[in-house]
């Protein structure tokens, strides 16, 4: 499933002293299966162009196509399309709302008109599928659980819409390591196995070069860059100029390839890293 946006902007509360231009002039196309990274600072415009993606927010001007269909042809954006689309918002957890894990993660499904008779078959798999056990955890109140059980049960629910593409905005925010690792590992099952769309909103900067493979810069509503995560964090300059940092293994790797020691001084994460210095090493230190 594709995305295609021409010219879109976005302008909240127009027409009153607090206006504000979110979103100017984007022109993105997003393939099926890829790995979308997309980073900027707070008030870039990330989160607002994430909620145009299956229509939680109509464009001020411009266009917005899923798979060839113009979200906006008509009043309201298709539910069969906007449906494929899912996207689970920063601090999810906070939106759980039901009574039981089990009414949590089936009122998606239900809502867009999934057979009665196949929801609990759906909850299952949802659950087991961000590592949940379905029988011990479907009759639970989601606010007795911890934070990162939370934001699993979270994640279920919007895995339980069979979305095509999956938009996750800060998702490893506020989890323990533990956490953090569980979620990446989940959402990279769900990118590699299942051959889906992914789009991670992040500031983490060590944890986009690890996972995917396109990133693309925001600067107050405008698309900055948009690459490679080597060709982007290339970009050093022009990144700090913007307050942006590059990872900690790229830093590294620089620092030490402009106090002149032999190595590539390329790498983007840890491994990558590793690598160079260590082969840098082997060849004898100078």
């Amino acid at each position: 499933m594709s995305i295609e946006i021409k010219n879109l902007s976005y302008i909240y509360l127009p027409g009153t002293p607090y206006e504000k231009k979110a979103l100017n002039q984007i022109n993105l196309s997003i393939k099926a299966g890829e790995f979308i990274g997309l980073i900027g600072h707070t008030g870039s415009g990330k989160s607002t162009l994430a909620q145009h993606f299956n229509g939680l927010l109509k464009p001020s001007s411009g266009s917005i196509e899923v798979e060839r269909r113009n979200l906006w042809a008509g009043k309201k954006p298709p539910k069969d399309i906007c449906g494929k689309v899912g996207l689970v918002f920063q601090y999810p957890e906070y939106q759980l709302f039901a009574e039981t894990v089990y009414e949590d993660v089936a009122f998606g499904p239900l809502n867009l008109g999934f057979p009665l008779r196949n929801i609990a078959e759906i909850v299952q798999h949802a659950l087991e599928s961000v590592g949940l056990d379905y029988l011990l955890f479907k009759d639970k109140s989601p606010f007795s659980l911890s934070g990162g059980e939370k934001r699993r049960v979270a994640i279920a629910g919007v895995m339980a819409m069979n979305p095509d593409i999956l938009v996750l905005d800060e998702p490893t925010a506020g989890l323990d390591p533990v956490g953090r690792k569980e979620i990446i590992r989940l959402i990279h099952h769900f990118f590699q196995q299942k051959g889906k769309t992914v789009i991670w909103i992040s500031h983490n900067m060590d944890e986009i070069a690890r996972l995917v493979n396109r990133l693309i810069v925001m600067v107050q509503g405008k698309i900055l860059m948009d690459g490679s995560p080597q060709e982007v964090f290339s970009r050093e300059k022009e990144l700090m100029e913007v307050g942006l940092a590059i990872p900690a293994a790229s830093s590294l790797v620089r620092r030490l390839k402009e106090q002149g020691k032999p190595i590539p001084g390329k790498a983007i994460t840890v491994d990558q890293a590793f690598q160079e210095i260590a082969m840098w090493l082997e060849g004898g230190v100078k």
